[in-house]
């Protein structure tokens, strides 16, 4: 619904045929809605050429890989390597990055995600300061993300990764993610990746990330 249906958007959905077993989710807003902080010709290209390209050769692979087709994505996220997991990882995250972010959101949170961070991190501000670092410090392609630790009475981490990485690989839940490749931010902000992560923190989608939290009951 939120898709604008011009011949670019039609292509891409005509590149994931309802009959193959990997799908390109819609965006859960219009192509400019991020604007004036990321443009539509990003979500264009991001959107429509980098994510839609890696469901087109997930499905590549599954059409000659039975044991691919009939798995889900976040299990081949999980359990996946090399190839597969690239794809799927960056399938996921990308659905993900989508989600965790919003028109007229950012700001400080509020509800059990804020609750969460002040306990964690001892306040917003220190979180925001160690987030932004690691996503500006990252060296070269990746993700940043926030997570819970499970496993550690739900205690919330930052986590970052080169290439296609994903916290669930370490038994991690994602709460919230930042794409941290250069396509993500360079039509917008070339190569000042600084300008886009300040600009990321006008978008970031409390409301989901306190949906996440409410799933495991953080």
């Amino acid at each position: 619904a939120f898709l604008n249906f011009c011949c670019f958007s039609v292509l891409v959905i005509m590149a994931a045929p309802a009959s193959q077993p990997f799908q390109l989710p819609p965006l859960p807003w219009a192509e400019d809605a991020l604007q004036p902080h990321i443009s539509q010709e990003t979500i264009q290209y991001h959107y429509g050429k980098h994510h839609a390209g890696y469901v087109r050769k997930l499905n590549a692979v599954a059409a000659n890989d039975p044991a691919v087709a009939n798995a889900k994505l976040k299990d081949l996220v999980v359990s996946a390597d090399g190839k597969v997991f690239n794809l799927a990882a960056q399938i996921w995250n990308h659905t993900f990055y989508w989600n965790s972010m919003s028109p007229g959101a950012g700001g400080a949170p509020s509800g059990a995600i804020a609750d969460a961070i002040v306990r964690d991190f001892g306040s917003f501000d220190e979180f925001q300061k160690q987030f932004t670092s690691t996503a500006c410090g990252h060296f070269g392609s990746g993700w940043v993300w926030l997570a819970a630790d499970t496993k550690n009475g739900n205690k919330l981490v930052i986590r970052e990764g080169h290439d296609a990485f994903n916290p669930m690989k370490d038994g991690l839940t994602p709460i919230l993610t930042m794409d941290v490749w250069e396509h993500a931010y360079y039509i917008d902000y070339r190569n000042a990746r600084g300008k886009y992560v300040e600009s990321w923190w006008n978008l970031v989608n409390w409301k989901h990330a306190n949906s996440v939290l409410e799933s495991i009951k953080l």
